[in-house]
């Protein structure tokens, strides 16, 4: 698994999972659960990864979208 991007903005995880699965490119999001626990501690962000081998794709697909890395 590769990481895309880390984020505490649960709207834009939704949505760029959304269009990596429009892409066919599945997604999963680690460390939902810490975050959470955590509460308000932006330290723990959730890191939304792919396959290694969707990874560039996955890339370009955010970028097309306007979207990547912050």
């Amino acid at each position: 698994m590769k990481e895309l991007l880390r984020t505490n903005d649960l709207v834009r995880l939704s949505w760029l999972q959304a269009l990596l699965a429009d892409a066919g490119i599945e997604s999963i999001v680690l460390d939902q659960n810490a975050a959470t626990i955590e509460g308000s501690i932006v330290a723990l962000q959730r890191r939304l990864m792919v396959r290694e081998e969707d990874y560039r794709r996955a890339l370009a697909t955010l970028a097309e979208a306007g979207e990547g890395p912050k």
